[in-house]
């Protein structure tokens, strides 16, 4: 065991692929059912990568005041192992994924706390539903295992530094290195490279425009670009432009002096000058009245204000992120929006995915909000059955996050309201949910999630996704990893997992072509050779599919 991990400190792993590795490879090792490997986020611990654990594990933040386990684990240098009888509630209860979807409790429990540098980093646990699996050999082995993974993290949070070395020089806390305390959670394709865009984009002074449907969380995305800024260290001023009345809004952002207008009893700064030297944020700027939006227009073209009833002008130094859910370009062509603001505001335009189009991010956010109304509403447990995962992701979600958020709240109250105990482990069925899902295609021809059918892409022939946990649709893994290494891939094996590709090295080039005409045929497959259905299945467009097929030469 030892020394796989270690290999795995030398090899030229991506971060994640190191952490996922390091994990399944201390559960090959004690034959438990779950290992989870979670980093000390302030007052809370989270999960950077799990096996084992259902779907949603990863997107909790687990409250160390409100886990007494995990707590203990934190207090102490060395292993802690939890006697079967312990009074002390376990985080994992019902977490475990038995893939039948009932909540199964937690019989069997070792962890031990992590240091990096003499500071603590967070925990490993290990998980068992066998009683006695972890003994006194086990305990002292963990402390031998924690040695080499303390090292891993650390490789891992080096290149961190090195990657974002100018946002992280100041810092000089270990776990601050690691976790991004954005709070935006997933994983997904599209997620990943919008939040790269954004770090490249925040150490310029280019205005950006957030643009996106309702509910995809554009605030957190402008913090983000301002967390990641030159102008970090001030302020950010957050203007709810929707809210802002015409009589007014000038006042808000430019500020007033005493006597400009009735009940204007002293003189007061405006949203621009609270904001000097930092962020000013204008949330749902297509909202702005049209007279507004050319006194915005001189200040940003001039780079001064003039307060409302002064004669003198006012230096700014903002950086300006606007946002909106409107098409704005189309707003300037019927004259709703100036168009000589828009190409002010749209630099740097971004667009933020919706949630329907991010695939397992969905689970990971709902385990978000699990996590938080377990906590809120006193619940020992509270997860989605595997119906309502599907339901989840079948889902359109027109609200997008804040519609999940929402949805996840309801279901657990609903629960409660109909008889539900709060010292149960309570499981969402879809029926709770009440999401309003297209009835189900003909038998026999029902599409797969999209996650369903990567699963079956990453599983190699003769192994079912559910027969091996290395190749369960897992959010954040759901395949071994492709390991590239001086411009060669091939396929890490973990323990005694079968390779997607031959072991054989194989050409950077020829492995991905490879790797993705498996996943094409298997969509395919799964499709009754359906392509616009394999197409939404791989979250392509029908014509790059088609496109990518004839390159392959699968058409």
């Amino acid at each position: 065991m030892e020394q796989i991990l270690l290999a795995d400190l030398v090899n030229d792993l991506p971060n994640a692929v190191r952490l996922q590795r390091a994990v399944h490879v201390l559960r090959e090792h004690w034959q438990c059912d779950a290992v989870g490997l979670l980093a000390l986020d302030g007052d809370s611990l989270r999960l950077v990568a799990a096996s084992g654990l259902a779907h949603d594990a990863l997107g909790r933040r687990f409250v160390v005041a409100q886990h007494p386990r995990f707590a203990t684990i934190l207090s102490r240098r060395e292993p802690t192992w939890f006697d079967p009888a312990s009074v002390l509630p376990d985080p994992y209860d019902g977490l475990l994924d038995d893939r039948k979807g009932s909540p199964l409790p937690v019989h069997d429990c070792l962890g031990m706390s992590l240091y990096i540098e003499g500071k603590l980093w967070g925990a490993i646990t290990l998980d068992a539903l066998t009683t006695g699996t972890f003994d006194a050999g086990a305990r002292v082995r963990l402390q031998h295992a924690a040695l080499v993974l303390e090292a891993g993290i650390r490789v891992t949070s080096l290149e961190r530094e090195n990657r974002n070395l100018r946002q992280l020089g100041s810092s000089n806390n270990p776990t601050s290195q690691f976790i991004d305390e954005s709070e935006i959670l997933g994983e997904s394709p599209a997620i990943s490279h919008l939040l790269h865009e954004l770090d490249v984009v925040a150490d310029s002074d280019l205005p950006v425009l957030l643009l996106g449907e309702t509910g995809v969380g554009k605030e957190l995305f402008a913090r983000r670009l301002h967390r990641h800024s030159r102008r970090h260290d001030k302020p950010m001023i957050h203007v709810n432009c929707a809210a802002l009345p015409e009589s007014l809004a000038e006042s808000e952002l430019f500020g007033h002096v005493k006597g400009a207008f009735s009940g204007a009893t002293n003189d007061r700064a405006g949203r621009f000058e609270a904001a000097r030297g930092g962020t000013l944020f204008l949330d749902e700027v297509g909202e702005l009245p049209l007279s507004i939006q050319a006194k915005l227009l001189r200040a940003l073209q001039n780079g001064e204000i003039q307060r409302l009833g002064a004669d003198g002008l006012i230096k700014t130094d903002v950086r300006i992120i606007a946002a909106t859910n409107r098409n704005l370009k189309e707003n300037t062509l019927a004259g709703h929006f100036r168009a000589d603001l828009y190409h002010r505001l749209s630099v740097y335009p971004v667009h933020i995915p919706p949630l329907r189009t991010r695939g397992r991010d969905i689970l990971l956010l709902a385990g978000h909000f699990l996590e938080f109304n377990r906590a809120r509403l006193g619940l020992r447990g509270l997860r989605l059955s595997y119906a309502g995962e599907r339901a989840l992701m079948t889902y359109s979600w027109p609200g997008n996050v804040r519609e999940l958020e929402h949805v996840i709240s309801r279901a657990a109250l609903k629960l409660l309201s109909r008889g539900a105990s709060r010292d149960q482990i309570l499981t969402l069925p879809p029926e709770v949910l009440d999401l309003d899902i297209p009835s189900a295609p003909t038998a026999g021809h029902a599409e797969p999630l999209p996650s369903e059918v990567y699963a079956a892409a990453a599983a190699p022939p003769g192994l079912s996704s559910a027969d091996d946990d290395l190749y369960a649709v897992e959010p954040f893994y759901g395949s071994p990893p492709i390991v590239i290494n001086e411009g060669v891939a091939y396929s890490a094996p973990i323990a005694n997992s079968n390779p997607v590709l031959d072991t054989a090295l194989l050409p950077l080039r020829a492995a991905t072509e490879a790797f993705q005409r498996s996943a094409i045929e298997h969509a395919l497959q799964a499709t009754q050779n359906n392509w616009a259905q394999a197409a939404r299945a791989l979250e392509l467009d029908s014509s790059n599919l088609h496109k990518l097929a004839r390159k392959l030469g699968l058409k």
